[in-house]
């Protein structure tokens, strides 16, 4: 089964940076459409701020221009990298993926079609 492991998340001052990774255990993810969550300090709801299959890369207009999400080389990661950072986006970062159903297939920022999830990685933004 197909684990997925975050990192890079950190304690950062407002606009500042970050990059994090979503590695996948055993699997490779070329075949598996990956997305970002996050979830704010008490808030239940996760929001989707981007994914990336095939057809292309998708970001949620609250991110818009600052987000940018990747696929690395070794094709096991998956990287969202963070600029302007606002206290606005203090959450857990979740990485979530799901076996890409076709060819073409666009991804969506909601949680439902999400199979697998990492545990998350933590995000403070000062100002």
């Amino acid at each position: 089964q197909l684990q997925l492991v975050e990192s890079g998340g950190g304690l950062v001052q407002a606009g500042g940076s970050l990059r994090l990774s979503c590695v996948a255990s055993e699997f490779t993810l070329d075949n598996y459409a990956v997305g970002w969550f996050r979830q704010a300090p008490a808030e239940k709801a996760y929001e989707g701020v981007s994914c990336i299959s095939d057809s292309g890369t998708y970001y949620a207009e609250s991110v818009e221009g600052r987000f940018t999400i990747s696929r690395g080389n070794t094709k096991k990661t998956v990287y969202l990298d963070i600029s302007d950072l606002r206290p606005e986006d203090s959450a857990k970062y979740y990485c979530a993926a799901l076996i890409r159903p076709r060819v073409g297939y666009v991804c969506y920022l909601g949680v439902a079609p999400y199979d697998y999830w990492g545990r998350g990685t933590e995000v403070t933004v000062s100002s």
